[in-house]
């Protein structure tokens, strides 16, 4: 009995010539024919898959294989680790192998002593300490001739330290500051000229234990005489920072006449110089730096 064939099931090939022809139809039969499921078709095996004629497929990007982290650093740090190691060892194994230096003698050569007897001492008259450490009032310049003396000037020519911080502004501001810059004593003269000038000088003194109060005390002066308005200042030679300034404008008070000034700041070891000059006219230039010029030469 034959089996008829599945409907819809071509037959397989069995050349080349059929495999092209169509397959023929089963004609009809009386015998209702029995439903076999269809296989599906195996495919082929084979090592590579058969592409399509025609077809480009495109290749698969290659993927990066990703870098391990803190690998280059690691392998940094460990060299250097192994230098300082290696250059350690070998500094030691060097010094090691060295000599110890001797150390110098604790004894020093004695040194010979200078042929000739010792310098003679400096005269007083040479001796500039010798001058400032004795009466500092015959240092201080004479009053000039037909000058009289200082009416508001009734000492002996010394000013103590509360006479002295009594000629500023604020006494008591001063009186502190003066003991603790180590006031020693000040000589002080001064004269009137036709009762329109004034000339007063101050010789100040320090001792100088614990600083150098006597540049200080001429640079704060040199300071305040600077900041008035209408000055002009010139160097006084030989003295180093010292300086002398006058006042182009007056100073003016209610019932009084214009008064014109002039000052002049300098120091020479422990002894300050200050002097003031006053007069209704203007003070020319020349005559405040004859006096701090004679003043200093006497210190």
């Amino acid at each position: 009995m034959e089996v008829p064939e599945v409907p819809g099931r071509p037959r397989e090939p069995e050349g080349p010539e059929e495999a092209t022809a169509e397959a023929p139809v089963a004609p009809e039969s009386p015998v209702t024919p029995v439903e076999v499921p269809a296989e599906p078709a195996e495919p082929a095996l084979s090592e590579e898959p058969a592409e399509p004629a025609g077809v480009t497929v495109p290749a698969e990007p290659a993927v990066p294989r990703p870098r391990r982290r803190g690998r280059t650093a690691l392998l940094i740090a460990c060299a250097a680790a192994l230098g300082v190691v290696a250059g350690t060892c070998t500094g030691y194994l060097i010094q090691a192998d060295r000599e110890p230096t001797r150390l110098p003698s604790l004894s020093q050569p004695t040194l010979g002593r200078a042929k000739g007897g010792a310098p003679e001492p400096l005269s007083a008259a040479q001796d500039r300490q010798v001058k400032v450490d004795g009466d500092l009032r015959r240092l201080l310049l004479k009053k000039p001739a037909g000058a009289k003396d200082a009416p508001w000037l009734t000492g002996d020519g010394w000013m103590d330290l509360a006479e002295y911080a009594d000629s500023y502004e604020k006494p008591g501001t001063m009186f502190g500051n003066l003991v603790r810059d180590e006031f020693r004593r000040a000589a002080v003269t001064g004269w009137t000229v036709s009762n329109h000038q004034t000339t007063e000088i101050h010789l100040v003194q320090y001792r100088q234990q614990q600083s150098l109060e006597a540049a200080d005390a001429s640079d704060n002066g040199q300071y305040w005489a600077a900041k008035k308005a209408g000055t002009d200042s010139w160097p006084i030679p030989g003295t180093g920072s010292g300086m002398v300034y006058v006042h182009t404008r007056p100073e003016t008070k209610a019932g009084y006449v214009p008064v014109y000034g002039a000052e002049a700041y300098a120091s020479r070891g422990d002894v300050v110089l200050e002097i003031w000059m006053f007069d209704t006219s203007p003070i020319p230039k020349a005559k405040i730096m004859d006096l701090a010029k004679r003043q200093m030469e006497r210190l």
